[in-house]
């Protein structure tokens, strides 16, 4: 399967995946209707293989599962991933896949369109929120404090300039039922990704071969800890105990 989809993607928008994880999980828990779903992610421009959204949407209520969640593996960590093989490498291909129940779903970009290839999944482990949202915070303290040792503003000024504005998050649209604190996560962890992507995207302005060395270095547990925290914040499987907290997204009754 050729695949154009990738793992990152542009600014803060969430990958496919993502958006689809969250907007599958609020219909199969009935926080959002049929309709909206199908307003939302475009009947049309999200197809199942050989079929249509609505197909899609009927073979993910036959799944009798009651969430998706997110999978964005690279190569060495197949996060979100627990086999089997094939689905794995066909995740690992597009850089994203969603998990519903029993079934796997792996997008592919083919020209206005994202094609969903259906493949048996099994279960995964995954990050809780808490334990993602601590490892993002702390690897941010530390980049910060290292790239600024390394004069990122020379090299990379809107790596920089993205760096001292962390608390100028992307707003994320998710749909009700989804928690606050997931929505918070996913938005800071789509904005570290993008930090990572800007200072890592052109190698050449460092002076020398150990400093760009050394910029890679100190960049990919960024990356690593902003894939955890958006998978966190999109597997409904690790998100908080709604008896024990409150979501604003979350409609009364």
């Amino acid at each position: 399967m050729s695949t154009h989809v990738g793992p990152t993607p542009p600014h803060y928008s969430l990958p496919h995946s993502a958006v689809m994880a969250w907007w599958l999980t609020a219909w199969l828990r009935g926080h959002e209707q049929t309709d909206t779903v199908l307003d939302v992610l475009g009947d049309g421009a999200h197809l199942l293989t050989g079929g249509s959204l609505v197909d899609l949407l009927g073979d993910v209520r036959r799944s009798q599962a009651s969430y998706a969640g997110l999978a964005l593996p690279v190569e060495g960590d197949l996060l979100g991933l627990g086999g089997p093989v094939t689905f794995n490498a066909a995740a690992l291909e597009a850089g994203q896949a969603v998990v519903v129940g029993e079934l796997g779903l792996v997008p592919e970009d083919v020209g206005e369109t994202v094609q969903w290839h259906v493949h048996p999944a099994a279960r995964r482990q995954l990050p809780d929120v808490g334990e993602a949202d601590r490892a993002l915070r702390a690897t941010l303290v530390a980049t910060a404090d290292d790239l600024a040792d390394l004069e990122v503003a020379r090299w990379r000024p809107e790596a920089a300039d993205a760096l001292m504005n962390l608390h100028h998050r992307p707003t994320l649209d998710a749909p009700l039922g989804t928690p606050a604190a997931c929505v918070d996560l996913a938005a800071r962890g789509m904005q570290a990704w993008s930090i990572a992507d800007l200072a890592l995207e052109d190698d050449g302005g460092a002076l020398t071969s150990y400093d760009a060395g050394q910029r890679r270095g100190l960049l990919q547990p960024l990356e690593r800890a902003a894939r955890r925290a958006v998978v966190a914040a999109c597997s409904p499987e690790v998100w908080p105990d709604p008896r024990t907290s409150r979501s604003p997204n979350t409609p009364d009754g």
